[in-house]
């Protein structure tokens, strides 16, 4: 969901001071000192050894903040993205990633209302939300139903407001309809599914790695493999194409995608996966996936009455101010959770200190649901040296790429 296609900044290594290298960890509980917590750390853009944990101040809330002591914490696609740099305009690192949490409110700031000591909550979080204790304005903090656990709750946030907002709001799904989405087994494809199963007689096609096919297979009417010619299988089933194309990945599968939507079809452009491909990012899988893109010409989509459009939900909550329309949302979809009609999929649950291993999973497109930040759970032990590990100087030890399989954590599988 970051803003693809745009300009793209020349990679950047901050070079921190070693003072925040003595201060990386390898803790369990928040430590001695009330007033510190820990926090993942992005010190520079670029591979997994720029993650690490460490200790920073506790933040307090200010007038309209909601001051949250985490539960849990989303992992998104979009936040390797952010580590490696490849969005339009990042902050300067060192910075705390992370866009969405769960917790408990642990206290309120001046004039702030609808939320009390002790109130279970999510949040969305401009960044800093990988961390014990977060500070949000109250507009971006929703209360949790009851019976949602802590990691459904951070599954939920992000990615079921991003497809319903897609699909009812962008494209107005109604009966009958069909939906294309790519990525049909991570944390959104999963959301959209499930939304579209609220509607009578949606068609949902899905396409996903071939390994993820029969976990996921239930939950869509028609599923193909990335990596066949989905095409013409989708036309062969509907030969006029689709209401509705969710494309995640951009690059060639952007021409792709508009080719198969019927008339009056929409074709909706929220992320651009296709951009990463190695450990860093690169400049030639940018420049490969960009001359991909079918250059759209608007005479075109007049004559074939086609919608082409962009979804981001973090600029609609961030930058645009649609924090009012994102609440509303919300509430509808707390009530179809509560009547059961949907259930965020949690892939694993991962410690803080196992940030590196869980993005790694992300990266190889490993999951089935969403990766989720515990931060109550104590690391899985590793064969070999924790990767979170400092040398005796207080600097971290790089590590050598591509050789995370070696020192694998087996992840807590909810």
């Amino acid at each position: 969901m970051a803003k693809e296609g745009a300009d793209m900044t020349e990679e950047t290594e901050y070079m921190i001071d070693r003072n925040v290298g003595k201060e990386s960890l390898n803790v369990e509980s928040p430590g001695g000192n009330a007033k510190e917590m820990r926090a993942v750390m992005l010190t520079g853009f670029g591979g997994l050894n720029k993650l690490r944990v460490t200790k920073k101040a506790m933040p307090e809330p200010q007038d309209g903040e909601v001051k949250i002591r985490v539960k849990a914490c989303g992992l998104n696609f979009l936040d390797l993205m952010v580590r490696q740099g490849n969005i339009d305009n990042p902050p300067k690192p060192p910075i705390v990633p992370g866009f969405e949490c769960c917790g408990i409110v642990e206290s309120v700031g001046e004039n702030t209302e609808g939320f009390e000591i002790g109130d279970k909550v999510m949040a969305f979080v401009n960044y800093n939300a990988w961390a014990e204790v977060v500070c949000t304005p109250a507009d971006f903090v929703y209360k949790m139903p009851d019976e949602m656990t802590f990691p459904e709750a951070a599954a939920f946030s992000l990615n079921f407001v991003a497809a319903y907002m897609m699909l009812f709001e962008v494209a107005n799904l109604r009966e009958g309809m069909s939906v294309l989405v790519h990525s049909a087994g991570g944390g959104v494809g999963q959301a959209v599914a499930q939304l579209c199963s609220t509607v009578p007689n949606i068609i949902v096609f899905g396409i996903a790695s071939s390994f993820k096919h029969a976990a996921i297979k239930d939950s869509v009417t028609h599923l193909f493999d990335r990596n066949v010619d989905y095409i013409q299988e989708v036309k062969k089933i509907s030969p006029d194409g689709v209401d509705i194309v969710l494309d995640c990945l951009c690059g060639e599968n952007t021409g792709k995608g508009l080719s198969l939507l019927k008339p009056l079809g929409t074709y909706i452009l929220y992320g651009a996966s296709n951009m990463v491909t190695g450990e860093t990012k690169s400049f030639f899988s940018f420049a490969k996936s960009w001359w991909q893109v079918e250059k759209v010409n608007p005479i075109k989509l007049y004559e074939e009455n086609k919608v082409i459009a962009g979804f981001s939900l973090l600029n609609l909550l961030f930058k645009q101010g649609r924090c009012s329309l994102v609440k509303a949302v919300m509430d509808k979809l707390v009530c179809l959770y509560e009547q059961k009609k949907i259930k965020p999929v949690v892939d694993s649950l991962w410690a803080l200190e196992e940030v590196k291993e869980a993005m790694q999973r992300i990266h190889d497109r490993g999951n089935i649901g969403k990766l989720i930040l515990d931060v109550e759970k104590s690391p899985t032990p590793l064969m070999a040296n924790d990767s979170t590990e400092t040398s005796e100087a207080g600097e971290e030890e790089e590590e050598p790429e591509g050789d995370n399989d070696s020192k694998e954590r087996m992840p807590f599988i909810h």
